[in-house]
């Protein structure tokens, strides 16, 4: 069976890691779901991950990240563009999260990038989810 949004996909797995406190998450791997990781590992957001090679299309494993008192690093994820409806924005009109809390994943034509980054290239793209 065909997925038709393999990246809500990734995000739902995480969520639902992140609830029942599990320490790593197994998914299929792509390119963007790498890109999007390393993102991720670079906010703070995640402690690491790894792309394998197995089997026809590859594994990619998640080592999620909770403080000391085992509370989790990741309160909310969230799917903005979607497949029916995607979300375009100029460099000068880039939300921000919860204020700057958190943080907007952007997919530009400098790669899958921060809406930091993509404000201080000022560069605009589609907004793939927000993390906070």
């Amino acid at each position: 069976m065909s997925m038709s949004d393999p990246l809500a996909d990734m995000l739902t797995r995480i969520r639902n890691a992140v609830m029942a406190k599990f320490e790593v998450v197994v998914m299929p791997a792509s390119k963007t779901k790498a890109n999007i990781a390393k993102v991720l590992k670079e906010e703070g957001f995640i402690s690491d991950y790894q792309v394998s090679q197995e089997g026809v299309q590859g594994t990619l494993t998640i080592t999620l990240k909770y403080g000391p008192n085992k509370e989790p690093v990741i309160n909310g994820i969230k799917r903005i563009s979607k497949p029916g409806l995607r979300k375009y924005a100029k460099a000068g009109a880039i939300p921000k999260v919860l204020s700057g809390l958190g943080v907007s994943i952007i997919s530009t034509s400098k790669g899958i990038i921060t809406d930091k980054s993509a404000r201080t290239l000022n560069t605009g793209g589609e907004i793939i989810c927000e993390v906070w």
